[in-house]
């Protein structure tokens, strides 16, 4: 039970920003241009760097949310997005994003645990500027977004089928809100 009045049954996020709409507004927009704005990192990516760090900072809804949505994109199963939260550095994926998640998991420890190295690791694998920012800053919004679910005590469905069955919902609508 949410620890504030919440309108029942609008999970996650959605349910504190329902009651904060002059809140809701910016954020949605400041994430809709972070994770789905023109990026050389895909949007699975994006999600996938996501998905690590809620999982990190064990944010259920974002965790299994944004799971699903990076599961669509990357069209790939469920147990692959779990193998990548459970062990990056042997997932499948490139070397490239191995070391941006090695950033982005340094980052959910405190901002001042990214080195030199891991920073200079991710350029020599072909990450961009542009890319390390937005891995840092991805990072760093969703600690935001996990602690302002979780610190509320959101609802959210534990049932996996619940964010699954709605990611290409998800994906296609984007993060800003629909219009009422």
């Amino acid at each position: 039970m949410p620890y504030i009045s919440i309108p029942e049954g609008i999970p996650g996020i959605r349910g504190p920003l329902s009651i904060r709409p002059d809140i809701a507004k910016p954020l949605s927009d400041f994430t809709e241009t972070l994770m789905r704005g023109e990026n050389s990192l895909s949007r699975g990516e994006r999600e996938l760097i996501a998905t690590v760090v809620s999982s990190l900072n064990d944010c259920f809804f974002c965790e299994n949310a944004h799971g699903s949505v990076a599961q669509h994109y990357l069209q790939c199963d469920l147990a692959f997005i779990d193998r990548v939260k459970e062990d990056f550095s042997s997932a499948d994926i490139s070397d490239k994003l191995k070391s941006l998640l090695s950033i982005a998991v340094s980052v959910q420890k405190g901002g001042r645990h990214v080195t030199e190295v891991q920073v200079e690791v991710a350029k020599s694998m072909g990450a961009t500027d542009r890319e390390i920012h937005d891995t840092v800053l991805i990072a760093a919004a969703f600690c935001m977004f996990n602690r302002y679910v979780d610190g509320l005590n959101t609802w959210a469905p534990r049932e996996r089928s619940f964010y699954t069955d709605r990611a290409s919902h998800a994906a296609e609508l984007g993060y800003r809100l629909e219009p009422k």
